[in-house]
């Protein structure tokens, strides 16, 4: 069993060391790949061959992948939530002081204090300016985090061990996230809600349709006179206009944020950084090596694990059985034709496991002995099924 991976950008050599050269072709030069393996490389234009099977996001977001039409060629889609959650959770730190207190600009005077050549000169220059750079403290205040996942959850753990008051938001929360939210977060029950409470609103949703300018003219008036907001999720879900508006207006303080834009510069209250919310040694290294482990496994055993188009499907290999999986229309009667084509070939199922997720369905099924190809063909060839493998 020989794959070939394809690779994007820069992936981190430590990801690329998990997977074994005896059983892998990696790098950017694969034609015909069985797998993806990329972080910020722009897939929307890119045409598919028949023969890819996953595509692996080193980080979180996944605009930059075409999910729907991988969905309809069956094609499952990987991210890796949580890997880079300290860098980014470490970075919104940063972001928090630097807005509170006079850091940059304070820096920038000094530096241009160039005609002053005595220390003692110097000193007293800067004792007597200094006062315009006084700034508040964290501590007290009230940060609204929008988005209580993998990093939400962290930036509020970091806020309460400053003595902060956490307020959170979060339509979508699953229960794996809430069990590991601080139970001093408040609740909100609205995005309004929060906004008009909080001295902070730190943004850490996903880039989706239902997010696009979750930050817009409508509600960028319910902030609380005074706040900062800080975006270090993805640009498309704050309207840069409307925060320019509300900045001219004294509505907002600041706007910090991963996500320059041409408007932003020279403006004292942006603080826009290149991009580098994820951009550690170590960040970079969780990202490489989680979506390395999820392709493998997806590829050698067909188990999948933090897809974001496919459900979560993982079942121990008995030893010596053969794996079929295959993918369908999330409809009715699929599995049960699939299970007659396998009795009518007489095949033994010595374990199977089934789930489905919006219109997906994702089938394993481990049998006694190795099918034939008139098997897989068989079974591609029953309505609604989309792909079929046999591992």
């Amino acid at each position: 069993m020989s794959f070939k991976v394809q690779t994007f950008n820069q992936i981190a050599e430590r990801g690329l060391n998990r997977f074994d050269p005896v059983k892998y072709q990696v790098g950017s030069d694969q034609v015909e790949p069985d797998a993806m393996l990329l972080r910020s490389q722009n897939l929307h234009d890119c045409v598919f061959n028949k023969n890819l099977k996953a595509i692996a996001r080193a980080g979180a977001g996944v605009n930059n992948v075409p999910v729907d039409a991988c969905s309809k060629h069956g094609i499952v889609v990987f991210n890796t939530p949580g890997a880079n959650a300290n860098a980014v959770k470490e970075l919104v730190f940063c972001a928090l002081l630097l807005a509170s207190r006079g850091i940059v600009d304070g820096m920038r005077f000094a530096e241009g204090l160039t005609d002053i050549s005595d220390s003692s000169v110097l000193a007293a220059r800067l004792e007597k300016e200094k006062k315009q750079f006084a700034g508040v403290e964290l501590y007290g205040k009230k940060l609204g985090i929008v988005g209580l996942g993998a990093i939400g959850s962290m930036v509020a753990e970091m806020a309460l061990a400053l003595g902060m008051e956490v307020l959170g938001f979060d339509p979508a929360l699953s229960v794996d996230a809430a069990w590991r939210l601080p139970n001093q977060v408040q609740r909100m029950e609205s995005l309004q809600a929060l906004l008009g409470q909080a001295d902070y609103v730190s943004l850490h949703v996903p880039a989706i349709e239902q997010t696009k300018n979750l930050i817009n003219a409508e509600n960028i008036g319910s902030f609380k006179k005074g706040a900062v907001l800080v975006n270090f999720a993805r640009e498309s879900i704050v309207d840069p206009h409307a925060v320019l508006a509300a900045l001219n207006a004294g509505g907002l303080a600041r706007y910090v944020c991963d996500f320059p834009e041409p408007e932003f510069r020279g403006r004292k209250d942006i603080l826009a950084m290149p991009h580098i919310g994820a951009s550690t040694l170590e960040a970079e290294e969780n990202c490489a090596v989680m979506a390395a482990d999820q392709l493998r496994d997806f590829l050698e055993n067909g188990n999948i694990k933090n897809s974001v188009n496919f459900p979560p499907v993982a079942m121990p290999r008995a030893p010596g059985t053969c794996r079929l999986t295959f993918t369908n229309d999330n409809v009715s009667g699929v599995l049960g034709h699939v299970l007659s084509v396998l009795a009518d070939l007489q095949v033994n199922v010595v374990d199977m496991m089934n789930k489905s997720r919006g219109q997906l369905a994702y089938n394993i099924i481990d049998m006694e002995a190795e099918p034939s190809a008139e098997l897989q063909a068989a079974v591609a060839a029953v309505e609604h099924v989309i792909a079929v493998r046999l591992i």
